[in-house]
């Protein structure tokens, strides 16, 4: 009986919230299989890999600059054809960025690298999209009950931009007042002796995410609008 050799690669969702609406980081594949479609960053496990979290980490900064960022392992596809090279399987991963901090640049295995919406994406390689709709799925259910919204978010922030990264991830608008009752309640919000203009509007108050206060809560809250 022969055994059929299988490969171990890493791909990541590295999303962000920008003007309202869910991004996501592709690279243009250069080669083939797929080559000039767009795919998610990603690769093969190298020996030289400590874990398969670093290897992740190291084709993330190689293939897109994208580095020293939080990886959370998403699920692993395995599908029989999901390669049309060999057997291979993924195991997937999800990285929230603040957008505004990073410059995208492709590697020599790319031939282009580009922030494209959640909820418009370009055909994808391999089977990405899948690992993609899987990746938002999992952000939507954890900005219900954890911190991930703020991980998002810049250090100070106001309550439409924190309600606007609501917006982008469960794509659709939320109730105004409600959502910045509830926040604001929940005392996890320091607020911060500073102003910020956003367009014609009047001065908007700056904020910043409380993790003591946030750990110290006696139950968790859902975060459901």
């Amino acid at each position: 009986m022969t055994v059929e050799p299988i490969k171990l690669t890493v791909d990541t969702v590295a999303l962000a919230a920008q003007e309202g609406q869910l991004e996501i980081v592709l690279i243009r594949r250069k080669h083939d299989p797929f080559k000039t479609m767009w795919a998610l960053p990603g690769g093969f496990l190298h020996e030289h890999d400590d874990s398969v979290e670093q290897a992740a980490a190291r084709v993330l900064l190689e293939e897109t600059n994208v580095g020293d960022v939080y990886l959370e392992q998403l699920y692993t596809f395995g599908d029989k054809h999901r390669d049309p090279r060999a057997r291979v399987v993924t195991v997937s991963y999800l990285a929230l960025l603040r957008q505004d901090d990073l410059k995208l640049i492709a590697s020599s295995d790319a031939s282009g690298v580009a922030w494209w919406p959640v909820l418009d994406l370009p055909k994808l390689a391999f089977d990405h999209k899948r690992i993609i709709d899987y990746a938002h799925q999992r952000i939507k259910y954890k900005i219900e009950y954890s911190a991930a919204a703020f991980s998002l978010l810049p250090e100070k922030f106001t309550l439409r931009d924190l309600q606007s990264v609501y917006e982008a991830v469960l794509g659709r608008p939320v109730d105004n007042r409600n959502f910045r009752k509830k926040f604001l309640k929940l005392g996890v919000l320091q607020e911060l002796d500073e102003t910020t203009q956003q367009g014609s509007f009047r001065p908007a108050k700056l904020y910043r995410f409380d993790q003591k206060e946030f750990e110290q809560l006696p139950d968790r809250p859902v975060f459901s609008f």
